[in-house]
Order: C-alpha cells, then sequence, then structure tokens
C-alpha cells in the first residue's frame, strides 16, 4: 500500500471513530474501500480492501499488539501460519463437518489448514511448513486480523 493511500485509509478510520459509524464505503473511479469496525474484535481492528477482482484485504490498528501476546509463549522449534487478510477463521469446510486439522495432526506443506472468510470470498488458508500442529489458536468463527497466529506448527 502507498503512503498516500495509507493516509486515505487513517482518515476514514478517523472519520469512523469520531462518528461512532460501523461502517464507511467510498468508490473513486473503479476503486472502492470499505472499512468496518467490527465487535468484539480486539480494539482498532479495522478491514480494508479495495474493490475488484484479487483484492486482499489489509489490517490497520492495536489489533496487532494482542497478536504478539499469545506469540511470545512459542517455543523456538515452533512455526506459524499466519492470517494472510483479515477475515472470520472456520476451522472446518462447512458447519457440521471435521476441521481441515486438529492439534496433533500431521500436515504437509500447501495442506488447506482453514479458511477465513473476507468480504463474503472463501480463502483456503494453506500451511507453508510441513510438521504437527501443536496449537489452534482462533476459535472457530472468530475474527482475526492480518498477522495474527492461526496454527503453531513443529516441524
Amino acid at each position: 500500500m502507498h503512503e498516500e493511500e495509507a493516509g486515505a485509509v487513517r482518515e476514514l478510520i478517523g472519520l469512523l471513530k469520531e462518528f461512532d459509524l460501523d461502517a464507511i464505503r467510498v468508490r473513486i473511479g473503479e476503486t472502492e474501500v470499505e472499512v468496518v469496525g467490527r465487535e468484539p474484535a480486539p480494539a482498532g481492528a479495522f478491514l480494508m480492501a479495495p474493490a475488484g477482482p484479487g483484492a486482499v484485504p489489509a489490517a490497520a490498528g492495536a489489533g496487532e499488539a494482542s497478536a504478539a501476546a499469545p506469540a511470545a509463549a512459542a517455543g523456538a522449534n515452533v512455526k506459524r501460519v499466519t492470517a494472510p487478510v483479515v477475515g472470520v477463521f472456520y476451522a472446518a469446510p462447512s458447519p457440521g463437518s471435521d476441521p481441515f486439522v486438529s492439534v496433533g495432526d500431521r500436515v504437509a506443506l500447501g495442506q488447506v489448514v482453514c479458511i477465513l472468510e473476507a468480504m463474503k470470498m472463501m480463502n483456503e488458508i494453506t500451511s507453508d511448513v510441513a510438521g504437527i500442529v501443536t496449537r489452534v489458536l482462533p476459535e472457530n468463527g472468530q475474527l482475526v486480523s492480518l498477522g495474527d497466529d492461526l496454527f503453531w506448527i513443529e516441524p
């Protein structure tokens, strides 16, 4: 994201807070930006995404500090699978289905480990490491921020 775009997003977040709004959507030409405040997300966690195919949401705010707290307890060998987008975490492909992975499961490189719903799009998240799942951090249906730890895997 360019500094000019980041500044515009910060202004939108300021308006969201100043007027106690749930969401702001702005469209300029082909570009659309939506900033959504979600509860009970960590303070300052917001969703921002340009419209169009291949759009990837990004996060801004204090939610990053809360993600660092549980990460501090991970062992030296632990590899983390982190959220590449802001979205709702789903452990299984559909309600009532078994989760993609559970603690103790062995995962392969590139294996689907969960789904993150962002902007009504279901994004399959794959493991970038092979090993054994030692921890699943978010609860099913929980909103996660960009960079939040989703899984801890020991090679």
